[in-house]
């Protein structure tokens, strides 16, 4: 597995499952530093027809389209166990998702889990699982990404 650990990167993007309002965020709330903000990727987002989405950031994807989701910073202490915990729900061991270095709309380098294999795949126009899904999301968030008074 490809694991791309760079010291310095310590934020994530989620545009699915990951987020706060959806069922998988209890993993990566503990790891957070705080609300974390409103984000995009450029990429497209999929449905898999299994309750969770699927998002391609590489050439695969159509040009011009982008993933709606929320960046967080990672608190550094616990870095590795996030990524570790990440990478076990991502499944990037059977190849499902791999993580990923991606640029946010915002300019942030940030890990995100983009789709690999085995899945049939169904476009969301939008680029937000949660607009697809009528989930809204929680009304945190500040439009400025948030600053840290933590050590990094």
């Amino acid at each position: 597995m490809t694991r791309p650990d760079t010291p310095s990167v310590d934020h994530v993007f989620v545009y699915g499952t990951l987020r706060p309002g959806d069922v998988r965020w209890q993993f990566l709330e503990p790891y957070v530093v705080d609300e974390g903000w409103p984000d995009t990727v450029d990429g497209q987002l999929f449905d898999t027809g299994l309750d969770y989405p699927a998002a391609i950031f590489d050439e695969r994807a159509i040009p011009g389209g982008l993933i709606a989701g929320q960046t967080y910073r990672l608190l550094a202490h616990s870095l590795g166990d996030c990524l570790d915990v990440l990478d076990r729900e991502e499944d990037t061991v059977g190849g499902r998702y791999r993580r990923v270095l991606v640029v946010t709309g915002r300019g942030v380098t940030a890990y995100a889990y983009e789709y690999g294999s085995d899945l049939d795949l169904t476009p969301i126009d939008s680029g937000d699982w949660f607009a697809h899904r009528g989930l809204v999301p929680p009304s945190f968030g500040s439009p400025e990404p948030a600053r840290s008074t933590l050590a990094p």
